[in-house]
């Protein structure tokens, strides 16, 4: 009889998406969720950081490969959304996430007030100006989004046509998956106490005064009101088409970790492939040996 190896089976790594997505149809309470949490992957910042880093040539290949794809007709690309309070962490996922990806295969946008030339459009008009194109790979710092939050908290547009934006967003994010457009929204969950921690490290450094706006304190006065919209966003536009993965911000280093296995894993799933060339290999190879 063969002898019993003395080596535990490793458990199965487990799938940050269906740790991290929103449950559909459910009541969200985000004062239930830990923002200091890591509900899966390293259990430290030493080792997150180091796992960070161990994705950048995968995400780098499968990125090559999806923009390769591309060039033989594949429409797909991915389009990570990032939503989150002040100092959650949108601007830093931009520097340490997409620096893991080739810049010239990314497409990044900002969203800021809307100028008098988007207010006069549909809300959506100037989403659908910046999106990915195929092969693309598309950042959106804040979104479509901003307009059923501070829309809502701020009482920007009547409370009748704020109600019909969830569904709007829903129909277009589905038109959006219908055209090969993977939709990676992520919202970053950040606590009050660390809010005031980050705002109070800006205005400790005269480095990072230019990044502090008294007017986010009057933002914090509305903290409530924000969780309130976040919550309903949350729960009336996570669908099968363009889930929500709730991401714990408190943990810089935790956060990062786990947007770049979010995005590996979406792109493990969309398995680009390079496309085969449309020449005769053999012949080219004789014709450069000869010249």
């Amino acid at each position: 009889m063969a002898k019993k190896s003395g080596k535990k089976r490793k458990a199965p790594e487990p799938v940050l998406r269906d740790v991290l997505r929103v449950p559909e149809g459910e009541r969200i309470d985000l004062a239930g969720y830990d923002a200091r949490a890591i509900p899966a992957g390293p259990a430290d910042k030493a080792a997150g950081l180091a796992a960070t880093a161990a994705l950048g040539p995968r995400l780098a290949a499968l990125q090559e490969r999806l923009y390769a794809a591309s060039t033989a007709g594949d429409r797909r690309r991915l389009l990570l959304v990032l939503q989150g309070m002040d100092t959650s962490g949108k601007g830093g996922t931009v520097k340490h996430v997409i620096g893991l990806f080739n810049p010239s295969g990314c497409r990044i946008h900002a969203f800021k007030a809307p100028t008098q030339e988007e207010r006069n459009h549909p809300f959506l008009w100037r989403i659908m100006r910046a999106l990915p194109q195929p092969g693309e790979i598309g950042i959106f710092d804040r979104s479509h989004y901003e307009d059923v939050l501070v829309a809502r908290v701020r009482e920007l547009v009547p409370r009748r046509l704020l109600g019909r934006r969830y569904g709007q967003i829903n129909r277009f994010e589905k038109t959006l998956a219908d055209d090969g457009v993977t939709v990676v929204k992520v919202f970053l969950h950040l606590s009050y106490e660390e809010q005031r921690a980050r705002l109070l490290e800006r205005l400790d450094n005269p480095d990072k005064h230019w990044k502090f706006n008294p007017g986010d304190i009057e933002e914090r006065a509305l903290w409530p009101a924000y969780q309130h919209a976040y919550e309903l966003a949350l729960e009336r536009c996570s669908t099968d088409e363009a889930p929500w993965y709730l991401v714990p911000a408190d943990r810089k280093w935790y956060r990062n970790w786990a947007i770049s296995k979010l995005l590996l894993e979406h792109l493990e799933a969309l398995d680009p492939k390079y496309p085969p060339g449309d020449f005769d290999v053999e012949a080219c190879r004789a014709r450069l040996l000869a010249s």
